[in-house]
């Protein structure tokens, strides 16, 4: 019994072990990623790995139930799977004593292969991979030998003490080694310091008179920064300084650009100030093709930056070209229909939003925005690169995914208030929410109460074609359920269909269709 009782406490201790080997290169190899200024750690570099290899369908189910969590829960469940697998080779260590080494090398070649995969990988990201191998080698021999004796497991109070203080100054070399590549990891904070510093020739925008309608809970008409929606598939946000930033426009042009941030600051500024005065500043909405019917990826916000026609002109388009691909700092690219870039659309190269500098995840110092189209065709976050080229020689990020390859925005409305499910009054309800056809502009919003007539909702002001509208209207309810539904009509004379669709491959459609209770 004595013995068994021995065999059960080795056992957890040796998972033990495991998990605090586990730990220890994961950290170990992040402070290494911080201290060389790497762009991607090796469990990063793993977690893109499983996101791009999941079917579109998972994927999409994932995203609509976790939303912005999506990225923390791979990356927390990928470092989880790394740990039990650590405290599993640590426990059969006592009779198999090779396994955890290969373990380690398996673990090492996968963080290593998805790391070269990366187009933005670096050999400080390899170098971190090799230092937490070695890392899991070295801790693993160094918790383990007190406990395992020729196979057996060592029973001695003394082996129990020695492993003890082994726990103990592990833990403590492993918080030494994050707080050592903490301060190491200056990347973050130096570039929001340089953006801090900034003081553009831009304004916040003031919102226009009437565009609210007077509706508690309809979404404010300004999209704060700190609100708006963000998507992209960045683990690790690329930090880039304005110093350090260069566009590079190419391909189909007559004449190669290489711009800088001050190239494009030196365009915004008034000509008094020895500028161009040619700043671009509007109000545009933009939206996720993700975006549910009745969901919440989409954001109205004041941009500001360089008409992105006007740098194409410069370059000189040359017949034949239909688009352009766009390639951000961390390697994700999209195709954008030139016609969008080149037309009269306020297609953009921004620099602020809602009068301040770009925060760092929403694209800071440059992104691109063009109102009317889909973020996955045109809303390069940290953009860095310009071809212009033709569609058939285009393979961008989503559309290799089997998204479309052109993504106009689709006519849509929202019921904002009452929410599903809500319990309201009876008698007189008001109700609202929110409608956009980006760069078409909604020419009317139409509410159904309980398959009722369509009623003509009152619509808000807006400033042009290129931003959300927000509608209200009054009903009035019995006691009971109800079902509220609400559509949209653009400025083409495009009604929404009922018909409900996925949002693969080009957007969803349908109407948005609520229940609540009155009493």
């Amino acid at each position: 019994m004595g013995d068994d009782r021995a065999v059960k406490s080795t056992r957890r201790s040796l998972a033990l072990a495991g998990i605090l080997t586990g730990i220890a290169g994961l950290v170990t190899s992040q402070a290494t990623v911080w201290i060389v200024q790497a762009r991607n750690g090796p469990v990063e570099a793993v977690a893109a790995l499983v996101r791009d290899y999941t079917p579109d369908d998972l994927a999409h189910w994932l995203i609509e139930r976790v939303g912005h969590a999506d990225k923390p829960l791979l990356l927390s469940g990928t470092a989880a799977i790394l740990l039990a697998l650590c405290a599993w080779a640590g426990v059969e260590a006592r009779t198999r004593p090779l396994l955890p080494d290969l373990l380690y090398f398996v673990l090492a070649a996968l963080g290593l292969g998805a790391v070269l995969r990366l187009d933005d990988s670096t050999v400080g990201s390899s170098f971190a991979v090799m230092v937490g191998l070695v890392t899991w080698i070295v801790v693993h021999r160094v918790l383990t030998a007190p406990l395992v004796a020729d196979g057996e497991p060592s029973l001695s109070d003394e082996a129990r003490r020695t492993f003890l203080r082994r726990v103990g100054g592990t833990a403590a070399a492993v918080a030494a080694a994050g707080v050592v590549g903490g301060f190491s990891s200056r990347s973050r904070r130096r570039v929001e310091q340089a953006r801090d510093l900034l003081r553009l020739p831009v304004h916040r925008g003031a919102v226009p008179a009437g565009a609210g309608v007077g509706v508690s809970g309809v979404a404010s008409w300004r999209t704060s920064n700190d609100r708006f929606y963000l998507i992209d598939t960045a683990f690790s946000k690329p930090t880039i300084t304005p110093s350090e930033w260069r566009l590079r426009i190419h391909g189909m042009v007559e004449r190669e650009l290489n711009l800088t941030y001050n190239d494009l600051v030196d365009r915004m500024l008034p000509p008094d100030r020895g500028g161009r005065g040619k700043l671009l500043e509007d109000w545009i909405t933009l939206c996720c093709v993700s975006n549910e019917v009745g969901g919440d990826l989409i954001g109205n916000a004041f941009w500001s930056g360089v008409k992105i026609s006007d740098v194409l002109a410069e370059a000189g388009v040359k017949p034949g070209a239909n688009a352009v691909l766009q390639t951000s700092d961390d390697g994700w690219t999209c195709g954008t229909p030139l016609e969008a870039l080149t037309g009269d659309r306020n297609a953009m190269l921004a620099l602020a939003m809602n009068g301040k500098p770009l925060p760092i995840e929403h694209g800071f110092p440059v992104r691109m925005v063009v109102p009317g189209l889909y973020g996955f065709v045109s809303a390069t976050k940290w953009l860095v690169d310009l071809e212009v080229t033709t569609f058939d020689e285009v393979d961008a990020y989503w559309t290799q995914r089997g998204w479309a390859e052109k993504g106009p925005v689709l006519a849509q409305s929202r019921i904002d208030v009452p929410r599903e499910g809500a319990k309201t009054a009876t008698g007189r309800v008001s109700i609202g929410g929110s409608a956009w056809a980006q760069h078409l502009g909604i020419r009317e919003v139409e509410y159904q109460l309980d398959g009722g007539a369509w009623q003509r909702a009152r619509l808000g002001a807006a400033p042009d074609t290129d931003t959300w509208v927000q509608w209200a209207g009054d009903i009035d309810v019995d006691e009971g359920r109800h079902t509220l539904v609400v559509r949209a009509t653009d400025k083409s004379g495009y009604t929404q269909t009922s018909v409900r669709t996925d949002v693969i491959p080009s957007g969803a459609t349908g109407w948005h269709t609520i229940e609540f209770e009155s009493r």
